[in-house]
């Protein structure tokens, strides 16, 4: 019994033994895994922190607890909100905070003054890159409206591909419905209804609008799709989204019905379109009341007709329309032709034009100038019928038939004394090219120096070329420093290459005011509301054509602000020379 205990107990000891390291080595690999899970922990959280703020971009929400961290600091979401646009502010050097100092009566405001101007190319890019940016709105300001103010200039601007793109990128935003409803009206207006039919893409189970869905069903009858069409028309009436019109319409155009009534129904566009092919012998007389998107149908669908020639009223409805760009304003010059004249009043029209009423007048002096022969006959009419355009504040009817016109006429074969004002008329549809740059070592801001923002040649090169070219200019003592030149110094300086101890550019700036109001832009750190600033400063013009101050203190401002790309651009319009 003894030997048995005595056995047992060595078998014991002998187990603890051999089996304690194994435990104690089990506790070291639970802390190491420990370790390394909180290291694993760590980058997971890291990688969930990018992929928050990368889903901001993609209008994902941002809940009140999360922080996010930006260039500026961290800023706390204050509601469950998400934020829409096209654009990465990084790409043009703001952040989703960029509007957070700025007040929206004054993002307001501003925006109201920037319609009013036709802006130029930099102008409207510089507007774009600002207002489509992914970001919060300013104080004050709900997101709705935000992205309402967003959506409304885009379609007021006719900014087709960029709604596009609005809608690829923004799946669910405030009356989303109407973006899409203007891509499907733009193109029914233009009798397009292939490409219109493309657009229910954007139609998804977020919108819920009546008219959008009946274009959808509309679509299906249009691909020849009819139980499908059927299928939602059905869908349709039990939520008490059709109505009687529609319902007779497609009931005709499935094949349901044989008869549909004759009426024109204006109530909006589909509707109208539905009219005009499933009535007979179609026959719409337009007004000065009838609605923009109803004209520019008609006049894409060829339906524009003028039963009797010499129907003044009827005519000057007409003109009216093409002067607001409803319609082609060549419909009118093809009535013009159709008015009969006899011989007498065409042989002395330039004495009895007067004679007539307006619209005929403009009629007898356009025919005279098919019938002239000769350059100076055909110029002379030419500029008549412009000064008759004019008188009736009709001039968006002429502009382009003039141009077209003048370029038929060979331009060395136009008299020295027209040939300014024929250059003026002439309505030039390329692109504007700024031309080649043309460096001259003589001018500091036309320099080869430019070369790093306009081919951005390496940082090396241009600092040599920095000492080469002032080493150049400080012999010529009559050399006058423009404030070109101190844009061009300023933009250096902030990119980190030195200039020489003796270009005092403090001396030199202290010549030139800044508005006082835009530096307390600065102050307030409003750099997207400064970039609107900007915008109304350059306006129509691009940067070239500003004056140098103007240009100075534009590209100052940006430098403070650190929208460092923003300023390139306009450096690149503005110092060089080119031909």
């Amino acid at each position: 019994m003894k030997l048995k205990s005595f056995k047992y107990f060595l078998g014991l000891f002998i187990f603890l033994i051999i089996f304690s390291p194994i435990k104690s080595e089990e506790k070291i690999d639970i802390w190491k895994n420990e370790k390394k899970a909180t290291k694993e922990t760590e980058k997971i959280d890291k990688k969930k922190e990018i992929e928050k703020i990368n889903g901001i971009k993609k209008g994902l929400s941002v809940k009140p607890s999360e922080i996010i961290e930006i260039e500026d600091g961290p800023i706390a979401g204050e509601n469950d909100e998400k934020i829409f646009g096209i654009y990465d502010p990084s790409d043009f050097d703001f952040n989703i905070n960029m509007w957070s100092t700025t007040n929206a009566e004054d993002l307001r405001a501003s925006l109201d003054r920037i319609k009013k101007i036709k802006l130029s190319k930099t102008s409207e890019e510089i507007l774009e890159n600002v207002l489509l940016s992914f970001s919060y709105p300013p104080k004050g300001m709900n997101q709705d409206e935000f992205v309402q103010l967003k959506i409304n200039w885009l379609i007021n601007n006719n900014k087709i591909k960029l709604i596009e793109d609005f809608l690829k990128q923004n799946k669910e935003f405030a009356n989303k419905s109407k973006a899409v409803q203007y891509l499907v009206d733009i193109n029914i207006a233009q009798a397009n209804i292939n490409q219109g039919c493309e657009k229910i893409e954007f139609i998804d189970s977020t919108i819920k609008d009546a008219y959008l869905e009946k274009f959808k069903i509309y679509c299906l009858v249009f691909k020849n799709k009819k139980s499908q069409a059927q299928l939602l028309l059905d869908l349709l009436r039990e939520q008490k989204k059709s109505d009687k019109f529609f319902d007779d319409k497609i009931n005709f155009l499935l094949g349901i019905s044989d008869k549909t009534t004759n009426k024109i129904n204006e109530k909006n566009l589909l509707n109208f379109y539905l009219s005009s092919v499933t009535i007979k012998d179609f026959n719409y007389k337009p007004t000065v009341k009838t609605k923009r998107e109803i004209w520019r149908y008609l006049n894409a669908a060829n339906l524009i007709k003028l039963d009797d020639i010499n129907d003044q009223e009827k005519i000057k409805e007409l003109e009216q329309a093409a002067n607001k760009g409803n319609i082609d304003p060549k419909i009118i010059f093809g009535f013009y032709k159709q008015k009969l004249f006899n011989i007498n009043a065409l042989v002395n029209a330039e004495n009895t034009y007067q004679t007539y009423n307006p619209s005929e007048a403009r009629s007898l002096i356009y025919q005279k100038y098919l019938l002239s022969e000769d350059i100076n006959s055909k110029l002379k009419y030419l500029f008549l019928l412009e000064e008759l355009f004019k008188k009736d504040k009709l001039q968006n009817v002429y502009s382009e038939v003039l141009s077209d016109e003048l370029l038929k006429i060979e331009f060395q074969n136009i008299p020295k004394e027209f040939k300014e004002v024929v250059e003026n008329r002439i309505i030039d549809e390329k692109q504007e090219s700024l031309g080649k740059v043309k460096f001259n070592d003589k001018i500091l801001h036309q320099s080869r120096i430019i070369k790093f923002y306009i081919d951005r040649e390496e940082g090396k090169k241009i600092q040599k070329d920095i000492d080469k070219v002032f080493k150049k200019i400080s012999k010529n003592r009559k050399y006058f420093y423009s404030a070109k030149d101190l844009a061009l110094v300023d933009a250096l300086l902030k990119d980190g290459f030195q200039i020489p101890n003796n270009f005092n550019q403090k001396e030199l700036a202290s010549k030139y005011d800044v508005p006082k109001n835009l530096l307390q832009l600065i102050d307030k750190k409003q750099n997207a509301f400064l970039a609107l600033k900007i915008v109304e400063i350059i306006g129509e013009d691009e940067p070239y054509q500003l004056d140098p101050e103007t240009i100075y203190f534009i590209t100052s401002l940006l430098n403070k602000m650190d929208l460092i790309k923003i300023r390139n651009k306009v450096l690149i319009s503005a110092l060089p020379q080119r031909v």
